[in-house]
């Protein structure tokens, strides 16, 4: 695809603290992605060339919202998976469901998000249509959870989609590199020098 012409916009699916820092909820409980901790880093030259070509880039924050009494709100299916959350845990404004501090000044719109995709119940398809984007660019995680539902998602709402196979990770290889031979029926897949490339 020529690039040139695109209205380009970044999706960086839940590169937050409580899933990457050394202090949160997914390192407290032995949960955290080696591989996924390098993701922002590699990112950061991505959202800036974005930036610089006049683009929007977006960030998708897994939320878990708190009850009357403070409680977070755990669907069965994560509170099984995750027995480790608790009380502040990707709770609303705080530092844990913030992105993570290199992509954080970067980032122009943040969307709450309370399952898989970056468009369920959130404002992300009406900011990125308001602000005229026709090519999103995706990375983030897992690419086999968020970041696949995402990228379907964009898919239905007719954006022209490139998932960035070094911009993702998932808890194995194995389901990573299906996940990214799954979206390429839907999307471009390629790494982040081919697209930065691409984009001159």
């Amino acid at each position: 695809m020529n690039l040139k012409n695109a209205k380009l916009g970044m999706v960086i699916v839940d590169l937050q603290n409580d899933f990457l820092a050394p202090d949160g909820a997914y390192a407290r409980g032995n949960t955290l992605s080696a591989e996924a901790v390098k993701l922002p880093e590699r990112m950061v030259p991505v959202a800036r060339a974005i930036k610089g070509r006049g683009g929007l880039v977006t960030a998708s924050l897994f939320t878990l919202w708190p009850d009357a009494q403070g409680e977070p709100m755990i669907s069965a299916h994560l509170k099984e998976r995750r027995p480790f959350l608790r009380k502040g845990d990707f709770a609303p404004g705080s530092r844990g469901q913030a992105n993570v501090d290199v992509l954080a000044p970067l980032v122009d719109v943040s969307v709450f998000k309370v399952a898989y995709s970056a468009f369920f119940n959130t404002q992300l398809d009406w900011v990125l249509k308001k602000s005229g984007i026709d090519t999103l660019v995706v990375c983030g995680i897992v690419t086999n959870g968020g970041v696949a539902s995402t990228v379907r998602d964009a898919h239905v709402r007719d954006y022209h989609v490139i998932v960035l196979s070094d911009g993702c990770a998932a808890f194995s290889d194995a389901a990573h590199q299906a996940a990214l031979a799954d979206m390429a029926s839907v999307g471009e897949v390629m790494d982040s020098a081919t697209f930065l490339k691409q984009l001159g």
